[in-house]
C-alpha cells in the first residue's frame, strides 16, 4: 500500500509545534512520509531540535532559504546576522550530521503527482525540475533565486524589485500561472509566503500560515486531500 504523503509548512525553529503536529496527524513511519517545504530552521528557538527530529523520521522536503542561510553560514560564506536563531545548529556537538543532512535535501522534490518547492516555480521553466536540479545551494543563480524566494512574477517569470506593498500589474502570484500546460497534472505544494497564509487552489496548495510569528504550523495530506494544523505556543519573531 502506498504511503501517505504529510507535506509540512515553514517549521523555522520550532520542534514543539513540528512534534505536536506529528502526534496530530498520528503520524507512523511505517506507513507515512514527511516532506517539509524547506524552511527548517532560523527565526524559531530550536533549529537543531527540528532537525533532530527530521533526520530521525527520515524526512524528505526541499531546501528554503533559511536552510540555505545555514549551509552559506556554515561554509563560510555568509556571516551570522543578528536576527539568525539557528547558530544552535552551528555549535553543536552534532553539527556535521546536521548540516550534512540538511545539505542532503533538494531545491524541488518531483513525487509524480506533487512537485513541491520552497517558494515558487516560474513560468518561464519548460521543465522545472531540469531547472534545479544539480543547483548548488551555496551559488547564487536566478533560477535558485526564484525557487526560494519568488511571491510575484508576470507571466515570462521576471519578479517585481519587491513583493510589499503588494505590487500592480502586470505582476501576479506566481502561482496564477500553474499549470503552464494541459498536459501538466502535477500540485505544487509551496511555503514562503506567510502574509499569503494558506493556499488552496487547483494544483496548488501553499502551507506557511506563520508559525514563527505566532500563527499555525499545517500540514497537508496529500491522500486525504486534507488540512492539519497546530497553532504556535507564541510569537518567536516579529513578521518580516
Amino acid at each position: 500500500m502506498p504511503k501517505r504523503r504529510i507535506f509540512i509548512g515553514d517549521i523555522q525553529g520550532c520542534r514543539e509545534e513540528l512534534e505536536r503536529l506529528l502526534e496530530r496527524v498520528k503520524f507512523d513511519p511505517a506507513s507515512d512520509e514527511v516532506h517539509p517545504v524547506g524552511d527548517f530552521v532560523n527565526r524559531g528557538p530550536d533549529s537543531a531540535g527540528v532537525l533532530r527530529v527530521c533526520r530521525a523520521i527520515d524526512a524528505g522536503g526541499v531546501l528554503g532559504n533559511h536552510d540555505i542561510h545555514l549551509l552559506r553560514t556554515a561554509s563560510g560564506k555568509r556571516r551570522r546576522h543578528e536576527r539568525d536563531t539557528m547558530v544552535d545548529v552551528l555549535d553543536a556537538d552534532d553539527r556535521a550530521e546536521l548540516i550534512g543532512w540538511l545539505a542532503g535535501r533538494p531545491l524541488v522534490r518531483d513525487l509524480n503527482d506533487v512537485l513541491v518547492v520552497h517558494a515558487g516555480i516560474s513560468p518561464a521553466w519548460r521543465d522545472p525540475v531540469r531547472a534545479l536540479t544539480g543547483l548548488d545551494p551555496l551559488e547564487d543563480t536566478p533560477e535558485l533565486s526564484f525557487a526560494i524566494y519568488a511571491r510575484y512574477c508576470d507571466a515570462f517569470g521576471r519578479r517585481p524589485s519587491a513583493d510589499w506593498p503588494v505590487p500592480g500589474a502586470p505582476f501576479q502570484p506566481w502561482y496564477a500561472f500553474w499549470p503552464r500546460n494541459r498536459d501538466e497534472r502535477r500540485t505544487v505544494v509551496f511555503g514562503h509566503w506567510a502574509r499569503g497564509g494558506l493556499v488552496e487552489k487547483i494544483m496548488v496548495r501553499g502551507l506557511d500560515t506563520g508559525c514563527v510569528w505566532g500563527g499555525e504550523l499545517t500540514a497537508w495530506i496529500a491522500e486525504e486531500d486534507r488540512f492539519v494544523d497546530v497553532p504556535a505556543a507564541r510569537v518567536y519573531a516579529p513578521p518580516d
